[in-house]
Parts: C-alpha cells; sequence; structure tokens
C-alpha cells in the first residue's frame, strides 16, 4: 500500500548507504539507485548529494523526510484498519524495547501474540531506556518495554512486571552462594551498564536507599549490554547486578553463582509506554493486553542454594 519509492527513499535516509539500503531492501544496489533517480526526477530536484565520495540529504531531501514518514504511518494505519475491519488484526505493530526485556521476554512474547495474531507483522527495536523512550516520543515506534524508572512524563507508563535484580560472581569467588553485608559493595570491582540505562538507575536508587553513596562505589568497567556484564563477570573481572532473567542459563552451567547481599532488595518494574492521551487501539491495544494477561505466566523463578554463613567486610 506503501509507495514504494518513498520507501527506497527512507532506506538510503536510515543508512546514507545505497549497498545498505539495498540489502535491508532484499534489492541490488542498481534497483536501488534507479528508485531513487526516478523518484528524484519526479520531485524535479535532487533529494541526496553524491560529491565527496559520501552521501548527505539536500535540503530539498530533508523537506521531503518529514511527509514520507508521515506517509509511512498513514500507510502503516490504513492496513491496519483495512485488517481490522474484517474482525481480525493486521497489519504493522511496531515495538521497541530495552535491552534486558528485548533479549530474554520480549521473543517469547511476539511469538505467542504472532501464533493468535498471525496477520500481524512485529518490527522491534532495541536499546538503552532513554533511547527507546524517545523513538516512542518520535513516532518511530508504537509501543515502548521498558525496565527502571521512567523519567518522561510526556508519557503513559504502566508496569506489567516486576523483575528482581540479583548480584551474580564468578563460580570460584568467596561471596558464591554466600550472603554478604551491603557495605562489601564499597570495595568490590563492580560492573555497570551505562548511564541512562534504566537498570543502571534501579541499581544505584537501591543502593542509596541502603545507605551507600554512589561516588564511594568503586566501578571497574562500564558495558552497553547485560551480555556484556555477564561475560566480564565469568572471566573474573568483577561481580554485577543483572536481571534474574539473563542469569539463568549462566546459573544453570555453573559459570556464574549468586551473591545475597543483607538489607538489599533490588528490584525493577518492566513496564509498557505509550504516548499521553487515548489508549492504545488496534495492533496496540491488542498486544497491550495479551502483554499483561501473560506477564504473570510469564515470571521466572531462580532456584537457590541456602546460604552459607555470612562473609564480613574484607
Amino acid at each position: 500500500m506503501e509507495n514504494f519509492r518513498l520507501k527506497v527513499f527512507r532506506a538510503v535516509v536510515a543508512h546514507l548507504n545505497f549497498t545498505r539500503a539495498a540489502e535491508e531492501l532484499l534489492l541490488t544496489q542498481p534497483a536501488v539507485t534507479q528508485q531513487i533517480k526516478a523518484l528524484e526526477d519526479e520531485c524535479g530536484v535532487p533529494l541526496f548529494d553524491r560529491t565527496g565520495g559520501r552521501i548527505v540529504l539536500t535540503e530539498s531531501g530533508q523537506a521531503l523526510l518529514p511527509y514520507a514518514n508521515r506517509l509511512k504511518h498513514l500507510s502503516d494505519e490504513a492496513s491496519e484498519a483495512v485488517a481490522n475491519a474484517s474482525g481480525k488484526l493486521g497489519g504493522l505493530l511496531a515495538l521497541g524495547a530495552s535491552q534486558t526485556i528485548a533479549y530474554y521476554i520480549l521473543p517469547k512474547l511476539v511469538a505467542g501474540f504472532i501464533r493468535e495474531n498471525p496477520r500481524v507483522k512485529v518490527t522491534a527495536k532495541s536499546g538503552i531506556t532513554d533511547e527507546i523512550l524517545q523513538e516512542l516520543v518520535d513516532h518511530k515506534i508504537q509501543l515502548a518495554l521498558i525496565e527502571g524508572p521512567a523519567v518522561r512524563k510526556d508519557l503513559h507508563v504502566e508496569p506489567f512486571m516486576e523483575d528482581e535484580v540479583v548480584l551474580a560472581v564468578p563460580a570460584s569467588h568467596e561471596w558464591a552462594d554466600n550472603s554478604i553485608p551491603v557495605s562489601a559493595l564499597q570495595d568490590a570491582p563492580l560492573l555497570m551498564r551505562e548511564n541512562g540505562s534504566g537498570s543502571r538507575r534501579s541499581i544505584e536508587n537501591a543502593l542509596v536507599h541502603a545507605g551507600i553513596k554512589i561516588k564511594d562505589i568503586k566501578i571497574k568497567m562500564e558495558l552497553d549490554s547485560t551480555e556484556g556484564l555477564l561475560s566480564a563477570a565469568e572471566e573474573g573481572l568483577g561481580v554485577t547486578f543483572v536481571s534474574r532473567w539473563a542469569v539463568r542459563n549462566h546459573l544453570a552451567l555453573g559459570t556464574l553463582k549468586l551473591a545475597h547481599v543483607q538489607n538489599l532488595h533490588v528490584s525493577k518494574m518492566f513496564s509498557i509506554a505509550y504516548p499521553t492521551g487515548p489508549e492504545p487501539t488496534g495492533n496496540s491495544a491488542a498486544f497491550r493486553s495479551y502483554l499483561l494477561f501473560e506477564a504473570m505466566a510469564r515470571t521466572p523463578g531462580i532456584a537457590r542454594k541456602p546460604a552459607s554463613k555470612p562473609i564480613g567486610h574484607q
């Protein structure tokens, strides 16, 4: 239903590279070039400046881009409306999710949703919470699934699941399967997510609440993914707070173990966010309902060994 030349135009804008745009669209590079030339002929002006070995939008291209995006959204809405008129959901559902949700939770939820609604095409983006919320505000996605406290007030945020954050340590670490005082964390080499991460905000809030000043902790390394944190912990670079969802396989394999921190409870809410105003409709409303219904059934547990005697502050 969407104008194909505008679809090609948007792909080239996204990559500023004809070859990568062709790969995304499953076309040849000459086919992409031909479509852009035809669009430029139709508009009567160049849309890209290809001089100097790089591709940039011209002023005319910059003027066209917001309209191309709006036409895409209108086309998606039209496809959804036509499908919904038949009593069956269809069309596009664009989701965004922070990394823990995107990697460990969203695939199963989407698979179940598509089994019930096979005519819906789902796209998903992942990133840190701040990035995903900005995508939502910019109308690049329809719903956002985020972790940690949301700091934007121009969005409606609805919790759907509580996630426990646990302290993962190398299997040979003295804290493994033991209980430690919260004060011990001040001397521990901590592996943390980057600033802007919802997980990091939740952890820092819990530490402050437990009487630990953020300036007193020793961050050994910052990484931009949970998998990076887990891999670094396996290599003995430090200890790390992660979602219980993320560490399950590592615990089963025995490459990491848990330490219980006395008087410290770190948890965060997984939430679904959408713009303020009317509640979601169509595909967005259906996925929101499915998510809320499925959330409790999919909440996992972690089997813990009884903690041995507490380890004092070293």
